[in-house]
């Protein structure tokens, strides 16, 4: 399995690497660091090119390549390439179709704060158009050690079932707890009385994917939200840690986030918006109030998406 990286020679390269590395550990994934340059174009600033311009190009680019690959650890394998295009975003998608990547690494720009995400042009473009997971690196993002839980966000729209089979697949593929997260805005509309409804459908649902799981009635909580865990059952799934659901309530979806226990090293996964093209990824609205308050990394799924099996 491989994983594309969008690398730039600067901090937000730096975090794709870092939560790049931290989902190959301890997984059967190679690395393949791509830097795009720009394209030989009448719009650019130097056309035609001077004698030399793209052997001196072509050696800066290599050199800030060599400077990420030294991120690398020893114990993970990766690759460094070098395209041009107009478009970043599309000269990555183009990359990660062309390696049969299975997930797209980029970083955030560097005005978050407190590791917060900020969207710059690139990434937004990504997440509205990639074929392929998006794995979306806070600003700041330095841990290199495996992942250590995998949440999910969970909810009734078209798509929510499909996001569920990768979900579980990947957690029992890596031996991580599952943690199935929906969260209520009392702003949005949604009533103290969801909570109940909420966590009945997720259960429902994890049965439904085959998560040989069974889940208890759930202990709720008026504020912050409630949470019960599953014991597993079955040959396959003896060492597979149990799944976990969490309803988070709160007066926005982000004071929502917020009163969620995150940690580090863990990442959320998400689906696409049902406004998304087939095989595609769409950030919609409530996925970009997550990204307000999330603090660990933030994977956006496909729509119809079929996890590749490392």
């Amino acid at each position: 399995m491989r994983y594309v990286v969008g690398y730039t020679a600067n901090a937000r390269g730096h975090d794709a690497v870092h939560l790049a590395v931290a989902l190959a550990r301890n997984h059967d994934v190679s690395l393949d660091l791509v830097l795009v340059i720009p394209e030989d174009s009448p719009f650019n600033a130097v056309y035609p090119p001077e004698a030399g311009y793209n052997d001196i190009l072509n050696e800066q680019a290599q050199r800030w390549l060599d400077e990420g690959l030294d991120l690398v650890p020893d114990d993970v394998s990766a690759r460094a390439h070098i395209r041009r295009g107009d478009s970043e975003a599309q000269t990555l998608i183009d990359a990660a179709v062309e390696f049969d990547a299975a997930a797209l690494v980029i970083g955030a720009t560097n005005s978050g704060l407190l590791k917060r995400f900020t969207i710059g042009s690139v990434a937004s473009s990504l997440l509205h158009s990639s074929p392929v997971p998006v794995a979306l690196a806070p600003h700041g993002y330095h841990r290199t050690e495996p992942i250590t839980r995998l949440s999910c966000g969970f909810g009734t729209r078209p798509g929510a079932d499909e996001l569920l089979d990768v979900a579980v697949e990947s957690a029992r593929d890596r031996g991580l707890p599952l943690r199935l997260v929906s969260l209520l805005a009392l702003d949005g509309g949604n009533s103290p009385g969801l909570a109940d409804a909420a966590w009945v459908h997720a259960a429902d649902r994890l049965a439904a994917v085959g998560s040989s799981a069974r889940v208890d009635s759930p202990a709720a909580s008026a504020d912050s939200g409630y949470a019960a865990g599953s014991d597993a059952a079955g040959s396959d799934a003896a060492d597979v840690p149990e799944p976990e659901i969490v309803v988070a309530q709160g007066r926005t979806i982000e004071e929502a986030v917020d009163r969620l226990d995150w940690e580090d090293g863990e990442i959320l996964l998400i689906g696409s918006s049902r406004l998304a093209q087939h095989r595609a990824t769409f950030l919609g609205s409530t996925a970009n109030r997550i990204l307000r308050a999330l603090p660990v990394p933030m994977i956006v799924v496909p729509r119809d998406y079929t996890r590749q099996s490392a």
